[in-house]
């Protein structure tokens, strides 16, 4: 298995890289999100190996969303991080946006792929409208320390919804606020990439 294999992009830092990110997108997006896009640029300038790539549903058809339970999507996120696991010495961090993001943390919390900290982007607590339908059930499973980078007008759950969601992890975690923005989390005032990355190397040294 190659990058090419699982519709991967490769951010290259100069030097040896420091660790490894990998990165996927939301339900209606692919690995070419302007957000997935500045999220690997930012973490290359920080020296590390980031890589952004598609879900196998997205390399099966250019658009749409996801079909079925995410079980294949689950099966392409663990072949993705092993892949990219080679590719590098260092940490390996894994996540994405939304749906991605929410995949990732399910593979890790069932131990399928072991990473040294989750990165999750708009995490979709719930349904817009519907936060009786909580998508938080294995959070309590997660053992590493994760990042969430939340938009506070988004409309799969509040912010006060992500930080109680956040404390059901037994892992150092942080919530990244991202004021005035929704579920894409496009902030004119606001360099959402670098809050992130911060924090996330934050919560490595820490570790």
């Amino acid at each position: 298995m190659n990058l090419q294999q699982i519709g991967g992009v490769a951010h290259e830092p100069r030097g040896t890289p420091c660790g490894v990110v990998v990165l996927t997108h939301g339900a209606g997006g692919s690995r070419e999100s302007t957000l997935l896009h500045q999220v690997c640029d930012e973490w290359a300038r920080r020296g590390w190996l980031a890589v952004r790539y598609n879900l196998p549903y997205r390399r099966r058809r250019p658009t749409g969303p996801p079909s079925g339970s995410g079980t294949a999507d689950r099966a392409g996120i663990v072949e993705a991080i092993e892949t990219c696991r080679g590719l590098a010495d260092g940490p390996l961090i894994a996540g994405g946006h939304s749906y991605g993001g929410r995949q990732t943390s399910m593979v890790v919390a069932c131990r399928r792929a072991q990473v040294q900290l989750l990165m999750l982007f708009s995490y979709p607590l719930h349904p817009p409208g519907k936060p009786e339908r909580a998508r938080t059930e294995h959070l309590s499973e997660i053992t590493v320390p994760t990042v969430f980078t939340h938009g506070a007008s988004d409309p799969f759950g509040t912010l006060g919804e992500m930080r109680a969601a956040a404390a059901l992890i037994p892992a150092p975690t942080r919530v990244v606020e991202i004021v005035g923005a929704r579920h894409d989390l496009r902030c004119k005032d606001v360099d959402v990439p670098a809050l992130a990355v911060h924090a996330a190397m934050q919560l490595l040294e820490h570790k």
